[in-house]
């Protein structure tokens, strides 16, 4: 290969890799829940998301009151800001007109 075959190369997988690492993901959000909040809760992860429909949660989120939702169903827990992303796509995924029951 030549140089500029192989700088692209690795240019490309860089990109690859910093774009799959910098979105939110359902599943991460649910090991967030299994780590961080379900303790705090006091309830299981299908509960949680239970809590609001779709719409409902995407209203919380996009007013900025994600955090302050979690804090009143979970008067106990203590959700980090750079958590709410991967936590508000786990609440989503298994909102309760979505359909979808999460493992845990």
């Amino acid at each position: 290969m030549t140089k500029m075959t192989k700088l692209a190369v690795a240019v490309l997988l860089g990109l690859t890799l910093l774009s799959s690492t910098a979105s939110a993901d359902v599943k991460k959000g649910q090991k967030i829940y299994l780590k961080k909040l379900k303790a705090a809760c006091g309830f299981s992860g299908a509960k949680f998301a239970h809590q609001h429909t779709q719409d409902e949660w995407e209203a919380i989120k996009g007013s900025g009151k994600f955090a302050a939702e979690v804090k009143k169903l979970c008067p106990k827990s203590q959700l980090k800001e750079k958590y709410v992303q991967d936590v508000y796509d786990f609440a989503y995924e298994y909102a309760k007109d979505s359909g979808n029951v999460p493992s845990c």
